[in-house]
Formats: C-alpha cells, structure tokens, sequence
C-alpha cells in the first residue's frame, strides 16, 4: 500500500506561481512512476506532469516550458513546480504513484489540492 498526501494548492494571480507536494509512505519502493493529474469542472483528469524512479519526466504540451516535476528522494516527496499560471490551469490537481508488477498496474492517488487562478 501507498499513501500520498498533497499540499501547496491555492488563489494565484494569472503570471504567478505555486508550488505543489506531494509526500508518499507505505510501500514508496515499489513505487515506478509519480505523477501529477489534473481536473477542471467538466473535463477528464488528465496528466500534467510524471516523473520515473530513474528520473525522467514527461509532461504535457500544455505545461512544457512552465511547469516542473522534481523529486527528493530523502524526503520521500514529489514536487511540481508551477510557473507563469493561467487561468485554464485551474483545476484539482492530483499525486499519482503507479506501481508496475509482471501481473497489474496499481494506481494509488492522494486526495486532490485545488489550484485556482483567477485576477
């Protein structure tokens, strides 16, 4: 089992910037992927940024340039950087750890911090 709990969601002014955690426990070394998700009111959840064990990210067009996944791995924890906001980035924003076995994948999600940027 993984446990993820998010934090650092909140009002932003459109050009600002937040910075969103993402802390793991349980079971964090079979963890394969990390991630974060977003969904706006009326829209799928969709993925905005992940990160491998070994380190390499992917992100989605809407973000590259302005957004950044990092992670420190003494503290367990996974960031996403979020600069130059729009109001289309408005949305619940959600930690994603994926746990790849030969058999399943198993998604395990935190509970979702909301990130609002409105003037």
């Amino acid at each position: 089992q993984v446990q993820l709990v998010e934090s650092g969601g909140g009002l932003v002014q459109p050009g600002g910037s937040l910075r969103l955690s993402c802390a793991a426990s349980g079971s964090i070394f079979s963890i394969n992927v990390m991630g974060w998700y977003r969904q706006a009111p009326g829209k799928q959840r969709e993925l905005v940024a992940a990160i491998t064990s070994g380190g390499m990210t992917n992100y989605a067009d809407s973000v590259k340039g302005r957004f950044t996944i990092s992670r420190d791995n003494a503290k367990n924890t996974v960031y996403l950087q979020m600069n130059s906001l729009k109001p289309e980035d408005t949305a619940v924003y959600y930690c994603n750890g994926r746990v790849a076995t030969p058999l399943r994948v198993y998604d395990y999600w935190g509970q979702g911090t909301q990130v609002t940027v409105s003037s």
